[in-house]
């Protein structure tokens, strides 16, 4: 079966289409349809249309599909004009705000910098299905029939968030890697709890916390041993649930 516990995961995309300088924006497919990728994934047509209806450019939602930079929701870049599925896959137009992130991810997009985008969303447990193939090496793969789509992201050569995590891990800086994740995650979660914050900015801090979780899944799951500064091998830290209830904060973030 599919790990598909992790709250937030990510997707390398295609590159770009088209650009209108005039109006700062660019043209984008953000997810290919019908095409098993790295992860083993096909997503068919039709896989972000609840999140397009409910959360796209048109939908009542405050909560807007986000255009960031490496899935950095404190870096909106811009906003999405257009979000669409085509037969080629998803496709999405993005507008580049006069911020100095937006800026900066212009000059970017026009110095070849920003190549390729990528996709932050949540798998949907019972819309995610083995196929038996007995002609790939994998012997099948998942076909993802929808997901949960949180935002779009500007990458660099295909970078990907995650990879940073990983580079920790082997270089035994893992248990200083945690410990500030979870300081941040500790600090997010006191800030919605103070209620005095936009219902956009608690979304975006809402956010934050799901990707960090990940990140934290992502250490927490490897296979590497994580070496301290004395280099003796030391186990993974455990987060104090006696603290904190990670999990009743989990089941409360509902996108």
């Amino acid at each position: 079966m599919k790990n598909t516990n992790n709250i937030y995961q990510t997707k390398n995309a295609l590159e770009i289409k088209d650009f209108d300088s005039e109006n700062r924006r660019v043209a984008i497919y953000l997810s290919k349809f019908d095409t098993i990728d790295s992860d083993n994934d096909m997503i068919k047509r039709g896989a972000f249309t609840k999140s397009i209806n409910e959360h796209g450019v048109n939908s009542p939602s405050n909560r807007k599909i986000q255009f960031l930079r490496h899935h950095d929701w404190t870096k909106q870049i811009g906003k999405f004009i257009e979000l669409s599925e085509d037969n080629v896959g998803l496709f999405a137009v993005g507008e580049l705000g006069h911020s100095t992130i937006g800026n900066d991810a212009w000059n970017d997009y026009m110095d070849g910098i920003i190549r390729e985008h990528s996709i932050g969303f949540k798998y949907v447990n019972d819309k995610t299905k083995w196929i038996d193939d007995v002609t790939m090496e994998s012997k099948g793969y998942w076909q993802i029939s929808e997901v949960m789509l949180w935002e779009g992201s500007a990458v660099t050569f295909g970078a990907n968030e995650f990879t940073n995590v990983v580079d920790v891990i082997k270089s035994g800086n893992a248990s200083d890697h945690v410990f500030k994740i979870s300081t941040e995650i500790d600090t997010l979660v006191k800030s919605l709890m103070h209620g005095n914050r936009s219902d956009e900015r608690c979304h975006e801090i809402e956010m934050r916390i799901k990707f960090l979780n990940a990140q934290l899944s992502t250490l927490a799951t490897s296979n590497e041993p994580i070496i301290n500064d004395h280099s003796s091998i030391v186990s993974m830290p455990e987060i104090n649930e006696n603290a904190f209830d990670w999990q009743s904060i989990h089941d409360k973030i509902k996108f």
